[in-house]
């Protein structure tokens, strides 16, 4: 599979399954990741190995302008987003992100003719891992394997934290997720590769505040939500935060 595939190929090479999700299969697991797992997917369900979601929202460059989009995550190839946004109301910049078979890169032009912006090699790439990682949460069925492992961690009245673990392009995800009494995910944070600053990259706190969350084909996942840098701090709000989206329509396979 090259770099350049399109998202409707990503989307059939996903490879189907007839597995359905067990919930007395989780016995093993914290009360935490079970609770957040039994939410995600409801019994049944037949466990994706792709979801592919239409989204719209802002992203910030110097100043927040809208995007639409449409992504396609197929776990065992990677991911791709690609999305059209609007400079000044009304100049198209089209473009994608994506992360194929370990290879990172962006593209990005104006009137999808002009290049403003394209990226790629090794840093590029861990970042991109990075946020396949973090978009694990949109394919709640990849954190059912058993080489994901979950530890519960100190917990408040209202809300439990759950750390999850597991390897996805050669690179081991650690995720710290917030999960409510009803077991919907309120906030996730993880290190990622990045250099958010200009500087030399780095890991840096990555995670987002997940706002409301929608049931699709038998999966409850987030569906409006804030994401960006330096998360868990106060520059998240003053400076980190680069995404707001609200995902519109989501299929599985």
């Amino acid at each position: 599979m090259t770099k350049s595939i399109s998202l409707d190929a990503l989307w059939d090479s996903a490879t189907p399954t007839e597995l359905v999700f067990n919930p007395d299969r989780l016995s093993h697991l914290p009360e935490t990741a079970r609770r957040y797992l039994e939410h995600a997917i409801a019994p049944g369900t037949k466990l994706a190995s792709a979801v592919r979601l239409k989204m719209h929202g802002e992203i910030k460059l110097k100043k927040w302008i809208p995007f639409t989009a449409e992504q396609v995550i197929c776990w065992e190839h990677g991911l791709i987003w690609s999305a059209t946004a609007w400079m000044n109301g009304f100049l198209p910049i089209v473009g994608s992100d994506r992360i194929i078979d370990g290879i990172g890169t962006m593209q990005w032009k104006i009137l999808g003719l002009f290049p403003v912006m394209t990226a790629s090699g090794t840093d590029i790439t861990r970042s991109a891992i990075g946020r396949l990682q973090s978009e694990s949460v949109c394919l709640p069925s990849v954190l059912c394997g058993d080489d994901v492992s979950f530890t519960s961690t100190e917990s408040s009245d209202l809300d439990s934290n759950l750390h999850s673990s597991f390897v996805v392009q050669g690179e081991r995800a650690e995720l710290d997720f917030t999960i409510d009494r009803t077991g919907a995910l309120k906030a996730l944070k993880l290190p990622r590769w990045g250099n958010p600053d200009g500087g030399e990259f780095r890991d840096v706190d990555f995670g987002g505040i997940l706002e409301e969350d929608r049931t699709f084909c038998g999966y409850t996942i987030p569906t409006r939500l804030r994401v960006g840098w330096y998360f868990g701090s106060e520059r998240f709000e003053s400076e980190g935060e680069f995404f707001r989206a609200t995902i519109d329509d989501v299929i599985y396979r």
